[in-house]
């Protein structure tokens, strides 16, 4: 592969959390613009902010990756705990780590895992058809409780509002996890480059409450 040229502190920052993620650098980063990550909110010694969220999940239908209607509140209104987080396929920094890290989460549970839904949802709806979410989860070997969703530009903008994380340059969108134990509990916001082991420890910290 070729040398790659670290062209803002941002990209760097990013290379070298996904070193700590993947054991090395990612191919990803290779291609495409400079990571979106605001260096104000993360730094190489706090990767990552954690704060605890009300959100009042938008009654819109979604698509997930085998083309069928999903309504997103009665998907999220589940006693079952959730993890979500948004991506879009053609994305070569930050998306690839964080659909990785959600990949190696279950792992990290035991027996927990069978309990955990996982959800992202794509911020490039005009490109990112059923289809190619279908191949963008199997290049992560995504299980049957992980749910990848697209839909209408609207609901798609209205989901990001309702969540904090809407930006109309989705170069420039950040890296969240929101992490919930059950419906009526409040959401775990995580901003920044957590790895695994991170969400791990978050999950059964509220777990535990």
């Amino acid at each position: 592969m070729a040398h790659l040229k670290l062209r803002t502190p941002e990209c760097a920052l990013t290379c070298c959390l996904a070193g700590l993620i993947w054991g090395g650098p990612s191919p990803a980063f290779g291609h495409g613009p400079a990571p979106h990550v605001n260096p104000k909110q993360v730094s190489a010694a706090a990767p990552y902010l954690r704060s605890v969220r009300d959100y009042q999940v938008p009654d819109v239908a979604l698509m997930d990756a085998d083309g069928r209607s999903i309504r997103l509140r009665d998907l999220l209104a589940s006693t079952d705990p959730v993890m979500v987080n948004f991506v879009f396929t053609t994305c070569s920094t930050i998306c690839p780590i964080t659909t990785k890290v959600l990949a190696d989460v279950p792992g990290l549970l035991g027996r927990d895992a069978n309990r955990l839904r996982l959800v992202s949802i794509s911020i490039d709806p005009e490109n990112d058809t059923p289809l190619q979410l279908k191949a963008y989860a199997k290049s992560f070997h995504a299980g049957e409780r992980w749910k990848f969703l697209t839909g209408r530009v609207p609901d798609i903008k209205s989901v990001q509002i309702a969540f904090g994380t809407y930006d109309s340059d989705k170069m420039a969108h950040e890296p969240v996890t929101l992490i919930r134990q059950s419906l009526g509990k409040p959401w775990i916001r995580i901003d920044g480059f957590a790895t695994p082991d991170d969400l791990v420890r978050e999950y059964r910290k509220d777990a535990a409450r």
